[in-house]
């Protein structure tokens, strides 16, 4: 049961942050198509492995009795996914060191407040990179779900040596039982066959 919990938690983490990365990044990838042109391999990259992992997630989550009964099997996958968000976070590395937001200081104006007074105040405009911001918060998402899918697996693998050793003593104890059940049901038989021999022989 706590599996189940942590186990679903973790999924729900890596939906809530794919569904945006893979939004963000399709708005670049029909961009590029829409000029005819070909979409950077930075872009490209995190965007085919944000949908796998997008499509992984939601499978296994609503899957949860079959994913519990593979739990190597998704520990592994899960594991691949961590290698494949490292390799597109660092193919698109160059964003993180990128500055999206400009700040400029417009003119000071005068604030007046009558017989107490005035005030000079300076306004501050903000300018924000929309193309910068969107590719820096997908990096961002990218480098969480390699935390995040590395939990699950962890969790997974944990479940499936569980799972594995619980699998091993029920079987000794359903062979134990079948042999002690087994030996118990030749006794009796044995002594009728042998007292039906002396009563042939008598």
């Amino acid at each position: 049961m706590l599996f189940a919990i942590f186990f679903a938690f973790w999924r729900f983490m890596q939906i809530i942050t794919l569904i945006p990365t893979m939004g963000m990044l399709a708005y670049f990838v029909n961009g590029y198509v829409q000029l005819n042109q070909l979409t950077p391999n930075y872009i490209l990259v995190l965007f085919i492995v944000s949908v796998l992992a997008l499509a992984w997630s939601i499978y296994t989550l609503f899957s949860y009795h079959r994913s519990s009964a593979n739990a190597t099997f998704v520990a592994i996958f899960d594991l691949l996914f961590v290698g494949a968000f490292i390799g597109a976070v660092w193919a698109l590395r160059m964003i993180a060191t990128a500055d999206c937001t400009n700040i400029t200081r417009g003119d000071p104006y005068d604030i007046s407040f009558g017989p107490f007074g005035s005030a000079s105040v300076t306004n501050w405009d903000t300018n924000v990179d929309k193309t910068c911001a969107m590719l820096k918060a997908s990096f961002a998402f990218g480098i969480m779900n390699c935390v995040f899918f590395f939990i699950t697996s962890i969790l997974a693998c944990l479940h499936g040596d569980r799972a594995s050793s619980s699998d091993r003593t029920s079987y000794y104890r359903e062979t134990h039982s079948h042999r002690h059940g087994h030996r118990s049901s030749r006794s009796p038989h044995s002594r009728h066959s042998t007292h039906s021999h002396r009563r042939v022989y008598v």
